[in-house]
């Protein structure tokens, strides 16, 4: 019988590779593990139905899996229609990120589920503090990051992520460019290509009332590999979003852990480097977006890198390892 049973929801690229890490962290303190990955679901038209859909999903997978000493649900979604008891793993619980009709059932469930856990795993403190009450005990295990690479010419003035434009606010950050670029500064943003960028900007300025955000200097990157988006934070001098809630926010932790300043605006939700970014330099953290891209390109705080690695000590690998072997597993296994 194996050590743990990882049920894996892997709904994005993000969770899938949080997952893998986890496995892997399992793997290296001695224990044995398999991963039960859920099916990819149909997209329906309300959030309620597209994660009853991945709920099933999960159930079936953790079916399927066989038996395990120790089982561990990742994502609240994945446990909410678990088949047998086990720990939950989760960035933010549906308490926190699906208010209203869209978690008009996950919330609920959610809540017996947090109670009658073996064990919650939270990525952060931040998505321990939004868990209903009362709750499991709990290990927060962090997501590994790390720098990617050796350091480069910083040519690139900023960059953004904006897979999710709407979500990750790309029209704040828009006009914020548009008011503080200088001539010969580039904004790279990654995740969205020229055709979607675009139509999502001029999107944005009709819904502003004309006072949207010029394209001019900003290069949309497209979906890249992870090797080739890492190497753009290692050039770039500024990371810059605005996200209208942040569950985690591995790009931004990514963004810092490859050299770049955060700028960024005071977002809600369990944001794990909102207060990292807050202690390196207050002044990055902003909702005038624009007069903090400038204090981050014109004045950069000093040492800022160096206290941005000590900052995400708690993050590497070594770190991660060291809970996962002398802190989750002695919970899970006995």
């Amino acid at each position: 019988m194996r050590d743990v049973l990882l049920v894996s929801l892997g709904g994005t690229t993000g969770l899938r590779e949080a997952d893998a890490e986890l496995a892997a962290s399992i793997e290296r303190a001695g224990a044995s593990v398999a991963v039960a990955a859920a099916r990819p679901v149909r997209e329906w038209r309300t959030l309620a139905a597209i994660e009853l859909a991945w709920a099933l999903s999960a159930r079936r997978a953790a079916r399927a899996a066989g038996d395990a000493r120790a089982v561990i649900y990742s994502s609240s979604t994945a446990a909410l229609l678990a088949p047998r008891p086990g720990a939950i793993r989760f960035d933010a619980p549906a308490a926190g990120n699906r208010p209203g009709r869209h978690g008009v059932w996950q919330r609920p469930v959610e809540r017996r589920r947090f109670r009658e856990a073996v064990l919650l795993v939270p990525w952060s403190e931040g998505g321990l503090a939004e868990a209903p009450r009362p709750h499991a005990d709990a290990v927060v295990v962090p997501v590994p990051v790390e720098p990617s690479g050796p350091a480069a010419e910083r040519d690139i003035a900023a960059i953004s992520y904006g897979a999710h434009p709407e979500k990750k606010g790309l029209d704040r950050v828009l006009a914020a460019w548009a008011a503080a670029r200088r001539d010969g500064e580039e904004l790279v943003v990654a995740g969205l290509d020229e055709a979607r960028g675009r139509s999502f900007a001029a999107k944005a300025e009709m819904a502003a009332a004309g006072r949207g955000a010029p394209l001019d200097a900003v290069r949309f990157a497209g979906a890249l590999p992870r090797a080739e988006y890492r190497a753009l934070l290692r050039r770039a001098r500024v990371f810059i979003t605005a996200p209208r809630r942040e569950d985690h926010g591995i790009a931004q932790l990514e963004a810092l852990a490859d050299g770049c300043a955060l700028v960024t605006t005071p977002s809600p939700g369990p944001y794990a480097a909102l207060p990292i970014a807050r202690g390196l330099d207050q002044r990055l953290v902003a909702d005038d977006l624009a007069s903090a891209l400038r204090a981050a390109l014109d004045e950069p705080a000093p040492g800022y890198a160096e206290r941005a690695a000590e900052a995400l000590r708690p993050y590497s690998h070594a770190e991660v390892d060291r809970v996962v072997a002398g802190v989750l597993l002695p919970r899970l296994l006995g």
